[in-house]
């Protein structure tokens, strides 16, 4: 029999996007369930099954008997043209059901210009939009993830957040649910309430807004005796024990990333001063080589993947690298299994690991020097040196390597048009090294590319009070880098400044953006992150039609006195180290890393990570 979705998904461009039982998809009788639970990812199907939070939480879920953790995408244009043309709403890939009566929809907040995407999965699914709209017969809306902890441009769509890890904080979320669920769904109020009282735990609504005449903050105060005055995040303490999926779904097309990804630690501990990752995901965790390499063999196993990515904010910090590569190299090389090695620090590169990692094939590699000079490096407390980066790229160029990518930000605080023309500089004296590199050592042809983004100064960093460049300026910042590049060469590619600037815009946004997002919505913006969909202008009309600037957002600095939207959540850094920290960067001066000496940032109220290992107490 063939169905109405059989006959749609011959019309659109990729049919497996939408039709779900891969191997190791988990299937279940809903009949046999109490809780529905939606994992949604507001982005298509390839981007969506190359995050490695949805792989564990989907499987944490499935291990329940009484849930079922289904995935729900955002579908490409070409479907959602056909759905609507077909009347059928938004539905889930493991069931194909609608997701209109699911118990929960969890959204995974990644990335602020997937805003827009939420809110059509909402109106695909024929959801009211608001959480003040939906009663009890809707799924509660849930958020998590990196822009949940400054998630109030769209908090009025959302009944609650978890804030911080969630292998624990989702159970404990299902528990209640189910409970309510099992008690008739009587009163949405009553279980967020009870939500409220999960540490961790946000519901905006529990939350009044004051603001001043000025339109800053003046007040963020609880209207609920379940919420507290601040909501701090959850972290996993025993990091080698936190779940991790001993099987992975294959898909049918090609992903992002299609390989076995081991995370192999957690956190960081190099205190990068514009990185929200490295402060938000503090204290730095790391799991054991052993539980590393039996979790690689089992997934290799049930996958059938040729690579193994080793997920971390700084790979080359782990402290059990050398043991757990010399491991997988038993098994990896034999079978012919890729194995990379992302988020390499230019100061601890070793070419010997480098020569074991790519035994099986030989990649490009990505050094990230993010500044072009050395004072703009300690402003933002990298702590490289150019003797580094020079060090590194001579090993490369040696060891016979001809693809080298250097990634930089421009628009970072304090930045001069020197620090913009070093980054030619900087390249021109890669290019040098390549040539001083004895002719029988090196490779024939060499292949430099320089790649700039935009800053955007992110909540809970030392940057959040700097204003973000106005796009007039970063073009120039761009074309001062494209007349300053000294070789043919060397290649320069920069990153779109108008998704940058409407990134920056949401990053330190307040709830009154909500309304703009819903109407640029309507007035058809969606995929905000892929250049072909993404319409500035759209946007800037539907803020000025709400009467918004994006540039008070975006491009306004901030005093320390000011309240900030997210001031009610706590991370663990304290707000007086990130004050300490950007008052060190005006000055150019650095902080060292943690395992050197304790910065006393805050984390180590955890109790567990790098912050015992080091024996310190902040």
């Amino acid at each position: 029999m063939i169905t109405l979705k059989d006959k749609i998904l011959s019309r659109v461009m990729k049919p497996t996007r939408y039709t779900g039982g891969e191997l190791n998809a988990v299937m279940k009788d809903p009949s046999k369930v109490d809780i529905r639970f939606g994992f949604c990812f507001a982005d298509v199907y390839e981007i969506a099954m190359s995050h490695l939070g949805l792989k564990i939480l989907y499987h944490t879920l499935n291990d329940r008997e009484d849930t079922w953790c289904e995935r729900v995408f955002t579908p490409w244009v070409d479907m959602e043209e056909q759905m609507r043309e077909h009347g059928m709403r938004l539905f889930a890939l493991e069931s194909g059901d609608e997701v209109t009566h699911f118990d929960v929809l969890g959204f995974t907040l990644q990335y602020e210009l997937s805003y827009s995407n939420i809110v059509t999965m909402l109106n695909l699914a024929e959801i009211p939009l608001l959480s003040s709209e939906r009663g009890e017969e809707y799924p509660l809306i849930c958020g998590g993830g990196p822009c949940a902890y400054n998630a109030e441009p769209v908090a009025d769509i959302f009944d609650f957040f978890q804030l911080g890890e969630g292998e624990e904080m989702m159970h404990e979320c299902v528990d209640v649910i189910k409970e309510w669920t099992k008690e008739g769904k009587k009163n949405k109020k009553d279980v967020l309430e009870r939500l409220a009282r999960i540490p961790g735990v946000y519901v905006p609504s529990f939350y009044d807004i004051g603001y001043n005449d000025d339109g800053t903050i003046k007040s963020i105060t609880p209207n609920n005796p379940n919420a507290p005055k601040t909501i701090m995040k959850r972290i996993m303490k025993d990091f080698d024990k936190t779940p991790a999926p001993n099987t992975i779904i294959v898909p049918y097309g090609e992903v992002v990333h299609d390989r076995v990804m081991l995370e192999v630690m957690r956190g960081c501990m190099r205190g990068c001063r514009f990185c929200q990752a490295g402060y938000i995901y503090r204290p730095l965790r790391e799991r054991k080589p052993e539980t590393l390499l039996g979790l690689a063999e089992n997934l290799l196993s049930c996958s059938g993947f040729d690579e193994i990515s080793l997920s971390s904010l700084s790979t080359s910090d782990f402290s059990g690298l050398p043991e757990l590569t010399d491991g997988l190299l038993k098994f990896t090389e034999e079978k012919k299994i890729g194995l990379s090695l992302p988020s390499l620090r230019i100061d601890n590169f070793s070419l010997e690991l480098m020569e074991k990692v790519q035994k099986v094939r030989k990649s490009g590699i990505t050094f990230a020097p993010e500044a072009g000079t050395q004072r703009l490096r300690d402003v933002i407390n990298k702590n490289i040196t150019e003797e580094d980066i020079i060090s590194s790229t001579r090993l490369l160029f040696a060891g016979g390597w001809t693809n080298v990518k250097l990634y930089f930000m421009i628009g970072l605080p304090t930045e001069t048009d020197e620090d913009v023309k070093g980054i030619a500089e900087l390249a021109g004296r890669v290019l040098d090294v390549y040539f001083e590199t004895p002719k029988e050592e090196r490779a024939k042809n060499i292949n430099i590319t320089v790649s700039t983004s935009s800053f955007v100064p992110k909540p809970f960093t030392a940057f959040q009070w700097f204003p973000m460049n106005k796009r007039d300026e970063l073009i120039e910042k761009q074309n001062l880098i494209k007349a300053s590049i000294p070789s043919r060469r060397i290649r320069y590619t920069y990153h779109d400044n108008k998704t940058s600037y409407l990134e920056g815009v949401f990053a330190r946004g307040d709830r009154r953006l909500c309304k703009a997002i819903i109407r640029a919505v309507e007035k058809g913006c969606k995929f905000d992150g892929w250049g072909e969909h993404f319409k500035f202008d759209t946007w800037m009309e539907a803020f000025e039609e709400c009467g918004i600037d994006p540039d008070w957002y975006a491009a306004r600095e901030r005093s320390y006195d000011e309240i900030l939207p997210w001031d009610h959540i706590d991370v663990g850094v304290t707000k007086k180290f990130l004050m300490n920290e950007n008052e060190k960067a005006k000055a150019a001066a650095t902080t060292p890393h943690c395992r050197l000496k304790c910065s006393g940032c805050g984390a180590a109220r955890f109790g567990t990570g790098v912050c015992r290992e080091c024996g310190e107490n902040a």
